[in-house]
């Protein structure tokens, strides 16, 4: 068992998505690969980075993300071989990627804030840990993916055979940007639990947590509260 869930691990954490939105796109030569990026009023400053979940075809979460940031740009990347990039997804070649979105929007508009959901929330907190972000919003966060697999597999054989760990507690310490998590109260995928360890490798006084009553992890985005806390109001 413990061979073949090696062999089939990313099949099991990635789950790429056509791009069937109406989003304008542009291309972006990365290391190994071409990744389309969708973005919505490009001509505004400052920008948004939206990184999206393992099954998400983020050409459609614009109408989600947009009402919360009117004056800004937002860039919403398609991970490798998801929505018409090419290549095949990987935790560092997604680290990798998003550095190089993050530069290419921050050369274009200057301050940009991220915003990571799921899986997207690993990346983002990479990202931020690294780069000079205005602001984060990870949205149903994780610690780290070895402990979302815990819960759905043997603990012990996760976590000595997953390659891509997403480990965003070990980034958290790193991160000087505010931030916000959200997570769902309903969220049967990585409930709630996950967002509070999550908390705790904050530095004192850099994240909060909003825990949002009634929607679950597909269905955060429709909790009334969703865009204003998204534009931190």
């Amino acid at each position: 068992m413990g061979g073949w869930l090696y062999a089939i691990q990313r099949s099991l954490i990635y789950f790429p998505q056509p791009r069937t939105g109406p989003a304008a796109s542009f291309t972006l030569d990365v290391d190994g690969a071409r990744l389309v990026i969708s973005v919505h009023r490009a001509e505004r400053q400052p920008a948004v980075l939206y990184l999206g979940g393992n099954a998400e075809d983020v050409s459609h979460s614009i109408e989600a993300i947009a009402p919360a940031f009117p004056d800004a740009a937002v860039y919403l990347p398609h991970y490798r071989g998801y929505g018409g990039s090419s290549g095949r997804p990987s935790e560092p070649a997604l680290f990798a990627d998003a550095l190089a979105v993050f530069d290419e929007v921050h050369r274009r508009h200057g301050p940009v804030m991220l915003v990571g959901r799921s899986l997207g929330s690993g990346v983002a907190a990479y990202v931020a840990s690294r780069r000079p972000v205005s602001r984060v919003v990870l949205v149903t966060p994780f610690e780290s993916l070895a402990a979302v697999g815990a819960r759905h597999y043997p603990a012990p054989l996760v976590r000595w055979l997953l390659r891509d760990r997403f480990d965003s507690a070990e980034y958290a310490a790193a991160i000087t940007a505010s931030t916000l998590l959200l997570a769902a109260a309903d969220d049967d995928i990585i409930p709630p639990a996950h967002a509070e360890a999550l908390l705790r490798a904050f530095r004192p006084g850099i994240a909060t947590l909003q825990v949002l009553n009634g929607v679950g992890h597909n269905t955060i985005h429709l909790s009334p509260a969703y865009v204003g806390l998204l534009a931190g109001r």
